[in-house]
Order: C-alpha cells, then structure tokens, then sequence
C-alpha cells in the first residue's frame, strides 16, 4: 500500500514512519507540509517527493493511506482532500477543530471508500488490552464509573507559535481528553454491545495568563456514556521537572472490583471483593499503529473506524464548546 503524509506538524509522525520502517508491504511515495519550519523538522530526512498543496499531491501520486498530522486547523481540509483521492485516513488527533469541520469530513466520508482511523495508540496499549480482557472475563462485573487524568507538558519554549493560538491549535477540551473519551467509549461500547449515547460538559480555565494569555491550561470533563458518569481530567501543567514524563492514569470501578491503570509505570492494578490486590500481567507492547495498519493491509474494517473516530472527536468538540459557554451540557 502507498502512503503519503499530509501535514506534518507534530512528533506524532514518527507513529506511521515507523511502520513504514518495520513493513515491506508499505511505500512511503510522498510528503506535503507548507510551512518550511515543520518541513524541516519532521519532513527533512525523507527521500521522497515534497509538496505544498494536498491537491498537487494527489494529482500527482496514487495513495491507498493518508498520514494526516499537520497543523490541527489544517486537518480537516487535508482529510477531505484525501478522501475525495479514495485514500484512507490514519489522522493525529485531533481530527478537526469545530463541529463545521467535523461535518465536512463526515460528508467527504459519505462519498469515498476511505475509512477514517484516529491513531488511538492509548487503546492499544498493554494496560488497555490487559482492562478490556479483565472486564470480558467478567473480573469487574458491571462497569459503575470511569475517572481519568491526564497532565501534559507544556514546555512552552518549545511550542511553535501555531500552538498556542486559539485559532489554529482549537482548544485543550478538543484535543487533550480524546483519547480518554474513546476509551470511555469503547468500554463501554464493549460492555453494552452499542456505541452509547450520552453528554458531556467541560469546565476549562488558564492559571498562567502571563505566559499564554489566551491558551486554557486545564480543563475538566463530566460525561454520561449509556448509564456510565465518567470523569476527565487533562492539563498543560505537569510538572517539568518531575522523574515520570506525562503521569497519565485510568481507574474503573465496577461492581465487584477495580482496576487502576499507571501507564508510567506499567501497572494494571486489581482488587475485588473476593481477592486482594494484585498487578494484572501484562501482554507484550506493540508499536502504536501496529493493529491499525494490520487491519488496513489486509482490507478489514480497522478497530479505530470511521464512527468511532467521529463519535469520540465530536464527543470532544462538545466539551470544548461546553468549556467556552459556561459547562453547558450537550448531547451525543
């Protein structure tokens, strides 16, 4: 299968380039990125052609999967054009940046063969893998409720000008707590046999004005997935000095145990009410679009399709709309 990216504006790129590394069967034949910082730093080392315009691309190269990971204003744009080509979609989260753009790649989906496949590398995780066989073994009964935290460096010498502009980055709620909200999602999907239906509401707030005035710094989630409150956390304020990078962390409490997820420290945590705490074994790691890719090559439906993709993206938009009016509660 032929690949090409189409924008490359974060490290996230390196996800699809290693698989392209590790797999004969994908060919790499070219790159867009307009903006000649980023093409620099993420583009620079690759020997295939380079462009300024996905339109150009495409009418250039014949491509079965689309990288599309560049400035996230861009994204949507990139993704229609790739989906009018016939190509499929592995995009960066996140997808888009307003429910407008949600809605114009929904429509270039409704006329292409293309599937659209969020690179949730969370949800392949060991931990993940390890909770989801937990919960269908029946180890935790029903699921009862779902927190989550998520905290980020910001290492703001470090973020380009782009990112710290409401205009093109689109908001902490869009962005940070996706990939807790697809795994909110698909737990509970699994569970109930059902992509639920639910709401969702945000609070957000910027504790370093002085430093990026107009970039929330924090937000929080409430959300209801079928009968399910879950509780989402994420931030740009772990700290940088701290021994563990990013300490992203998951429980679910279910109605005859609990499992706690450290991701820092590779640790699924179980107790329930008839054994005492233990340290669930883990499966091997995979790369972090390994499934994602193996199901594209092979032309089956990916596990990250298309309505999983759009559910969890708009599930996020909502709460970013949601954070900038107040913590008003809208439906999904």
């Amino acid at each position: 299968m032929k690949l090409a990216i189409v924008g490359a504006a974060h490290q996230h790129v390196d996800y699809v380039l290693s698989e392209v590394t590790h797999r004969s069967e994908l060919e790499l034949v070219a790159a867009v990125e307009p903006n000649p910082r980023l093409r620099a730093r993420y583009l620079n080392e690759l020997n295939v052609p380079l462009y300024d315009d996905a339109e150009d691309l495409f009418a250039r190269h014949e491509v079965d999967i689309a990288l599309v990971a560049g400035v996230y204003s861009e994204r949507a744009a990139a993704s229609a054009v790739a989906l009018k080509a016939g190509a499929h979609i592995l995009a960066d989260k996140p997808l888009c940046t307003s429910l407008e753009q949600l809605e114009t790649i929904r429509y270039a989906a409704q006329t292409s063969d293309g599937q659209v496949s969020i690179m949730f590398a969370k949800r392949f995780t060991p931990e993940i893998i390890a909770l989801r066989r937990l919960l269908a073994e029946g180890t935790l009964g029903k699921i009862a409720m779902v927190a989550s935290t998520g905290p980020h460096e910001l290492r703001r010498t470090s973020r380009p000008r782009w990112f710290l502009d409401r205009s093109t980055y689109g908001g902490i709620a869009g962005d940070l707590p996706i990939h807790d909200i697809d795994l909110v999602l698909t737990l509970i999907r699994d569970q109930d046999g059902l992509p639920p239906s639910g709401q969702i509401s945000a609070l957000a707030g910027n504790v370093r004005p002085d430093d990026h005035p107009s970039f929330d710094d924090h937000v929080a989630l409430l959300m209801r997935a079928g009968n399910v409150p879950a509780t989402i956390e994420a931030s740009w304020l772990a700290p940088e000095a701290s021994e563990v990078s990013n300490h992203y962390r998951l429980r679910v409490t279910g109605s005859e145990g609990t499992a706690e997820i450290d991701w820092a420290y590779n640790r699924v945590t179980v107790a329930t009410h008839d054994r005492a705490r233990w340290d669930e074994p883990l499966p091997p790691a995979r790369r972090p679009v390994e499934t994602l890719v193996d199901d594209l090559l092979v032309g089956r439906d990916p596990e990250v399709g298309t309505s999983a993709s759009f559910l969890a993206t708009e599930v996020a938009l909502k709460a970013q709309f949601s954070a900038e009016h107040g913590g008003s509660v809208l439906s999904f």
